[in-house]
């Protein structure tokens, strides 16, 4: 394929914008070459400005459930921009969206718009230390919940090592209550309620870690977390800005059958518009300002398109075989690519979860990140850019999920399985 249009985009980006982008891996650093400029997206396809077409595996990270340029989507948020844009009021909208995510995750009694998934889980902290008057929390290891300064945290030694910043620009006194610990070790968590029994406020985790790849948990798992948590007084926060309407109507949690205590949602509610929310229990959400004393404000927060984009997208999830259909998609995908590495003789561990999907390229099993590192970056690039050759789209990092959406035909799936068969025969032939 030639992109000789997304290079010279890319140049010009480059004197004007970071790294000539606006989200790192995007850069495609990882997998090497140079990122493609998209041009549009329609349905299961991105169409970049050089004009090929690729079936996408991404969908905007996986908010677009639905597809690209769904009509429905479309038709929301043309009839609410020729209403206005913004307001910076409350509208009828709000309401309707806060309805309908409630229906689907019966854990929340209220919930709080704002813009983004570092805005929903840095603000659930915030309620969750003054609910309880204590200031540690706990993440996990490889977990993603955002770049706000307490949560960019490395591991440290050992599970019990205080959190050391992860990022320049960071500073230590920031990190110092944030336990780090590694995903799906109970044993770990447990260790560290031991040594901080009354001093942690909140977990934090991923119900399903996306963020080093697809990770689901081990299990006992996550009822581990919730006996946990709720022994010592703790809050127990779901981040579910990536699985929640993704992997189930009701998230991970109603997948898993855990209630947390508070939920962050992103991704799907804003319908491919920028919006996430938290929300969770009356007692603790009722502390948030102005109904209490836990300042959170944002002008774009509940913004009306992408309420009405939400509102959409949502409204078309509750139709009947819905999820149904996306499970049978993934599952055809994810047994594909495994059974065509395995015909070429390269080792994979192939994970999913609804319509998320991982393929490690390690003979191990993932459980955390950990064992996540163990994969093959090379190889991965290599199946990488073998497959945007042939028009599949896919991130492109080792430690990113893939998703599967609404759009995709079996033919579509069919064609990616053919792919990846060509894929892993050139992995095998570069470790010959």
């Amino acid at each position: 394929m030639k992109r000789e249009h997304s290079a010279a985009l890319f140049a010009q980006a480059r004197e004007v914008i970071p790294g000539g982008v606006n989200s790192p891996v995007r850069a495609f650093r990882a997998v090497g070459g140079q990122p493609i400029f998209i041009d549009h997206g329609e349905g299961a396809y991105l169409f970049d400005v050089d004009g090929n077409q690729y079936i996408d595996y991404v969908g905007s990270w996986g908010p677009l459930i639905l597809g690209h340029a769904h009509p429905r989507v479309v038709e929301a948020i043309t009839r609410a921009a020729q209403r206005g844009t913004s307001y910076g009021a409350p509208t009828e909208a709000e309401t309707r969206l806060a309805e309908l995510t409630i229906e689907a995750f019966p854990s929340i009694e209220l919930i709080r718009f704002v813009n983004s998934g570092t805005e929903a889980t840095m603000s659930a902290l915030r309620v969750a230390r003054a609910f309880t008057g204590r200031t540690k929390i706990v993440k996990f290891a490889g977990g993603y919940h955002g770049h706000a300064d307490m949560l960019l945290v490395a591991a440290g030694s050992g599970a019990l090592t205080l959190g050391v910043p992860d990022s320049p620009g960071v500073p230590p006194v920031a990190t110092t209550e944030t336990l780090v610990v590694p995903y799906n070790d109970l044993a770990a968590v447990s260790e560290v309620f031991d040594r901080f029994p009354d001093e942690i406020a909140a977990v934090i985790v991923e119900p399903v870690a996306g963020n080093m790849g697809c990770v689901p948990p081990v299990e006992g798992f996550l009822q581990g977390l919730r006996n946990l948590t709720t022994r010592h007084g703790s809050v127990l926060i779901f981040d579910e800005v990536m699985t929640g309407f993704r992997v189930a109507h009701g998230g991970a949690q109603a997948l898993y059958g855990i209630t947390p205590d508070m939920t962050c949602l992103g991704k799907i509610i804003g319908g491919g518009l920028p919006a996430a929310a938290y929300g969770g229990r009356r007692d603790i959400l009722s502390l948030v300002s102005p109904a209490g004393p836990v300042y959170q404000a944002g002008t774009l927060s509940g913004n009306p398109l992408a309420m009405a984009a939400g509102i959409a997208q949502l409204e078309a999830l509750r139709e009947p075989g819905v999820y149904e259909r996306l499970d049978r998609l993934t599952a055809t995908l994810a047994d594909g690519l495994a059974a065509a590495a395995r015909e070429a003789g390269v080792p994979l561990y192939q994970t999913r979860v609804g319509s998320m999907f991982c393929a490690f390229f390690t003979d191990g099993s993932v459980i955390d990140e950990a064992s996540a590192k163990r994969s093959d970056t090379h190889a991965f690039a290599t199946y990488f850019q073998t497959m945007l050759e042939q028009g599949i789209y896919l991130a492109p990092s080792q430690f990113e999920a893939g998703f599967v959406s609404l759009a995709h035909s079996e033919g579509d799936i069919a064609r990616t399985i053919e792919a990846a068969r060509a894929a892993f025969q050139k992995v095998a032939s570069g470790k010959e």
